[in-house]
Parts: structure tokens; C-alpha cells; sequence
């Protein structure tokens, strides 16, 4: 009797030792799922990216969450996600809490993204200066007769944009203000979608928004801004006589004229050799990741572009 009760001991052991080397862990952190948290600015042409990505790979699920960069950056930093596109790197305090949780990083730059400006289509105004915006969101503008250009239209100037821990607060405060806080006729709208509406609405405020949603009617970029339901800004880097403002297109992008730009970075901190979250994060660095950037949005990609002067003869 002790025989056979050693015998289906042993052969019990032997089951739990087989299905345990074959049974796959538990949690999202080793599932074939890609989790990537994605700053809300970049959410149109990163659901593209995603769609793309899950078609052509067959991931089980593909889970990103659209928030602000200050949300997507608390998540990868306390190992909520392991990838996020946000538009900057991480700091030096992100990076120890990273590593604490023993986690290399690796940050790609995938593109160029440029913030536009724009009014409701009956407002007279058409260009601004980087002095004027800096003076907007420090305060010291606070109506429309004191901009540098102004048409003469007059009364208070408000200036909306997504939310106070969006990527686009982020720029102006440390690229425009040397890191002091903003102040003046600032709102916050919840979202670029929501900026938009507010200004078709509403002729006495400027709305921020990320310029890859400038979308015509089909969702389609563009090259002409005229046929938007806004009007989109020109902005000038200079205070000049006889000033030059450029609006936020690709070839102005690409040559430097248009100032309001920033980077756009891919971060991933899985530690796995191979794993879906790993492909996308060289998905968007790679030749199908950058072609649906070119063509699909006015950011643009890190890979080498052509400018080329064009003449038409009627």
C-alpha cells in the first residue's frame, strides 16, 4: 500500500513539474498584448500606426491609452505600461525610478511635430509673433489690440488648449517662458477636439493644437489650410519691418521657417528579447511606421525627405 501511494505521489510531482514549465505566467508585463500609453496630441495618427500594426502582425490585442504626456510618462515611470509616445525624453529622475524596477530604456525619435494656432474663420487676424505668444501666456498680452500686427480688432484675448498636463503646456512654459508658470487668459479645453469646436464658435480666442489635426472634412491631409472650418495662424520668428509668418506645413516643418515645432519619441522599457510591444517600437521607426507618418499626417518623419521647386503652365 506505501508502494502505491509513493508511486502516485511521484507521479503527481511529475504532472506539476511538466505543466508548470509549459504554463505562461500571468500578467499583462509577459502577454503577447502590446499596452502603450500615447500622448492625447498624436491620437489620430497613432490610431493609424496601431490599426496598421495589428493588420499586419495579428497581435492578440493591441491596448493604447490616449491621455496627457504627463499621464503617459507616470505610466511607463512606474512600470503601468512599458512603451508611450510622448515629446520628450525622460529625465534623470525618471530614469533611476526606471531602473530601479530593473528595466533598461531605449528612446527613438519617429518625428517632428509643429503646434499651429488658430481663430474662428470671421476673425481679421492673420499672423503672430513668438514674442507676441510668449506674452500671451505670461500675462502680458491680454487683449487683441496689443498684438504686434493686429488688424484692429479689440477686446480681451483668450488662449485655449487640451489640458494643464498636456505635452503642448509643457512647450510653452519651458520653450517660451524659461520654465515660469503661464498666467494670464488661459483655458483649458480637454482636448485638441475640443479646442477646435471652441474656437468655431467663439471669434475672440486662439486655440493651440497639435497640427495633425488639421484634417479636411475626409480626415485626409492636407495642403491648403484655407478649406478648414478655422483659419490657421502664420507665425513669424521675429518682430521685423517687413515680417515673413509661415503656417505649420510639412515643407515648413522641414525647413526650419515655421518655429513652433517639437520632437516626437517613441520609449520602450521591456526587457524582453522578442515581444510584440518591442515590434512596434521598431514598427514606428521602420519604413511602414514612417510612411503612414508622411502620408497620413503634417508631421514630419526622421527619415530623409526631397524639397523640390515646382512651376505649372496653364
Amino acid at each position: 500500500m506505501r508502494t502505491l501511494w509513493l508511486l502516485i505521489a511521484a507521479v503527481c510531482i511529475s504532472l506539476t513539474t511538466s505543466c508548470g514549465n509549459h504554463r505562461k505566467p500571468a500578467g499583462w508585463r509577459t502577454s503577447d498584448d502590446v499596452h502603450i500609453a500615447i500622448d492625447e496630441t498624436f491620437r489620430d495618427i497613432m490610431e493609424e500606426e496601431v490599426e496598421t500594426f495589428g493588420k499586419i502582425h495579428l497581435v492578440p490585442s493591441v491596448k493604447p491609452v490616449y491621455c496627457s504626456e504627463d499621464s503617459a510618462l507616470r505610466m511607463l515611470v512606474t512600470d503601468s505600461v512599458r512603451c508611450c509616445i510622448v515629446t520628450r525624453k525622460l529625465n534623470d529622475r525618471e530614469m533611476k525610478v526606471v531602473k530601479s524596477h530593473n528595466l533598461g530604456v531605449r528612446q527613438a525619435l519617429i518625428a517632428t511635430d509643429a503646434f499651429a494656432l488658430i481663430v474662428n474663420k470671421n476673425n481679421p487676424d492673420t499672423l503672430l509673433t513668438v514674442d507676441d505668444i510668449r506674452d500671451i501666456v505670461s500675462g502680458k498680452i491680454t487683449r487683441w489690440e496689443q498684438l504686434t500686427y493686429s488688424s484692429g480688432k479689440k477686446g480681451e484675448l483668450k488662449l485655449v488648449f487640451d489640458n494643464s498636463g498636456s505635452s503642448t503646456v509643457r512647450y510653452m512654459r519651458d520653450s517660451l517662458c524659461n520654465g515660469h508658470e503661464l498666467k494670464g487668459n488661459l483655458y483649458a479645453q480637454g482636448s485638441n477636439k475640443a479646442v477646435i469646436e471652441a474656437v468655431k464658435e467663439n471669434a475672440d480666442i486662439i486655440g493651440v493644437v497639435g497640427a495633425n489635426w488639421l484634417k479636411a472634412k475626409g480626415d485626409a491631409p492636407i495642403s491648403d489650410f484655407e478649406e478648414l472650418d478655422v483659419k490657421v495662424l502664420k507665425v513669424a520668428r521675429k518682430t521685423e519691418k517687413d515680417v515673413i509668418g509661415w503656417k505649420p506645413y510639412q515643407v515648413r516643418i522641414a525647413t526650419g521657417d515655421y518655429p513652433l515645432i517639437r520632437s516626437v519619441y517613441v520609449i520602450l522599457t521591456d526587457p524582453r528579447v522578442r515581444s510584440n510591444t518591442k515590434t512596434f517600437f521598431f514598427f514606428l521607426k521602420g519604413q511602414k511606421g514612417q510612411t503612414i507618418i508622411n502620408n497620413s499626417s503634417q508631421m514630419l518623419t526622421i527619415m530623409p525627405v526631397q524639397i523640390k521647386d515646382v512651376s505649372v503652365s496653364e
